[in-house]
């Protein structure tokens, strides 16, 4: 296992040397989706980036509990999450359909998008509405210990009481009169003492479609008190790792942090993990911008700021290109030159695992390329930098492949592992055209055809095939040892 894994910690604003609470057993924790609608590329940046960091820390041998939640009620309309009307069943009464076929339908969408972008499932995948218990007996000790108040039916979190013996602010950095200063005025919350305080619990008019019994009336959880709730259940009061996008900071993180500190005393997690936004030509990815488009859309290419469509792995190796607390911006030509990049990649790992030929001699020593693969995982999940030293390994394989260099059996071994650790285990990318597995032995076959012909002098029906192959985007090379297909 390696041991020198370095994370960027919001709470600090600094990499920490990452010390599992109880190794080799990590406990991560990462704001799912609100099913109300299909999922955006921004959520998928962030799930790409945290499933990166679950495969590698499983690569290095910890056993990890990634805990995913699904938002499936609660999740409000305002800023704050806890103003206006629930998300889901705004979504459902204007379809005319039950909330939770609207759960239903974008929640098997969410899942699409993420097997077709290969993530890996979490380990545990709770929902809000199937922790409303253990969400009401959190309220209920928060109650008790005098950090939440109730006005007719609905509790509220008492944010000043709270930050008298606590810092409200310790993640975003700000105090609390900065706070309070860039809060707009209660508006329709008159009710609430102070303009920072959010519900717990939330009195349910009659028309609410999603409500619930508690000892306040019949209600529903406000939607920061639901990862609290399930976060606490199933990684403990304190666990390692809490991940969820940037934007999350300032309001949800911060209010999470409030209430674990109010029912148990201590901060939920060791390291606070963030990812960057998602950007278009330099703007913010926005509806009322039009620069905004849906994962099925870049796949196909049916938007009309795309020249065209991108594979899913493409999208995937794109994504991986930049550091995850970097800003990631789109565009065209980002794109394709990630295709280009992409296919590079992909064609050396073809010509790796279709069999290169050892040497008595090597001209190359792996382990120090490996050991350069590891620090950059190592360095906070550095997947760009892991990337440009895959495309080492790629120029070495297609050296020896060409015959330029020379390997040794123990090296060759050396790169095939590292090869299929970090593109395959890691990163997570598959060579989306070895997914025919029939197409290697059509190829072969063509191939033999055209050894045939030659054999027999037919230089023209030779030609036709390497040319007619050329053409579909297969490469032939003749040698000694006879010939060999790849991808162009």
């Amino acid at each position: 296992m390696q041991q020198n894994l370095f994370v960027y910690n919001t709470l600090s604003r600094k990499k920490e040397l990452f010390k599992p609470l109880n190794a080799p057993h990590v406990g991560m924790y990462v704001c799912g989706p609100t099913v109300y609608s299909d999922v955006h590329l921004g959520n998928c940046r962030t799930y790409i980036s945290f499933d990166l960091m679950f495969r590698y820390l499983t690569a290095i041998g910890y056993k990890v509990r990634y805990v995913r939640n699904v938002t499936d009620a609660g999740h409000l309309e305002g800023d704050a999450g806890d103003e206006g009307e629930d998300k889901i069943a705004k979504k459902a009464k204007l379809a005319q359909l039950e909330p939770m076929e609207i759960v239903q339908k974008y929640t098997v969408g969410f899942r699409d998008v993420m097997r077709i972008l290969n993530n890996l499932p979490p380990s545990i995948e709770p929902t809000a509405t199937g922790h409303i218990i253990e969400q009401i007996e959190m309220v209920k000790v928060i109650l008790e210990k005098g950090y939440a108040y109730e006005v007719d039916g609905t509790i509220y979190f008492d944010v000043e009481k709270y930050n008298k013996s606590q810092d409200y602010g310790i993640l975003s950095g700000r105090n609390l009169d900065d706070l309070m200063n860039n809060t707009r005025t209660l508006g329709g919350q008159d009710e609430k003492r102070g303009k920072l305080d959010f519900a717990l619990w939330i009195k349910a008019k009659p028309e609410h479609l999603m409500k619930w019994p508690s000892p306040w009336g019949v209600g529903f959880p406000g939607w920061h008190l639901e990862c609290s709730a399930m976060s606490q259940k199933y990684l403990g009061s304190h666990f390692d790792i809490h991940g969820g996008g940037l934007d999350l900071v300032p309001t949800h993180h911060t209010n999470e942090i409030a209430q674990n500190v109010a029912c148990c005393g201590t901060n939920p997690a060791t390291y606070w993990v963030h990812t960057n936004m998602l950007t278009v030509n330099g703007q913010k990815m926005s509806k009322s911008l039009g620069n905004s488009f849906l994962p099925h859309e870049l796949f196909s290419g049916e938007n009309s700021i795309l020249n065209k469509g991108y594979s899913p792995m493409t999208v995937r190796f794109f994504m991986l290109q930049a550091h995850y607390r970097s800003t990631l911006d789109f565009g065209n030509e980002a794109m394709e030159a990630s295709e280009k990049g992409f296919k590079r990649l992909m064609n050396a790992f073809a010509l790796l695992t279709d069999g290169l030929k050892a040497s008595a001699t090597t001209e190359v020593e792996i382990a120090p390329l490996m050991e350069r693969c590891y620090a950059a995982m190592n360095d906070d999940f550095n997947s760009p930098v892991l990337i440009a030293e895959l495309f080492e390994a790629s120029r070495i394989i297609n050296s020896v492949y060409d015959g330029k260099m020379k390997i040794d059996a123990a090296n060759l071994e050396q790169l095939t592992t590292l090869m299929n650790t970090f593109v395959v285990d890691v990163l997570g990318l598959q060579n989306e055209q070895a997914a025919n597995d029939d197409l290697p032995k059509v190829l072969n076959f063509i191939v033999d055809l055209r050894s045939g012909a030659k054999a027999n002098k037919d230089y023209a029906t030779s030609d036709k095939i390497r040319d007619g192959l050329s053409q579909i985007g297969f490469q032939l090379k003749d040698s000694k040892e006879g010939t060999t297909w790849s991808k162009a």
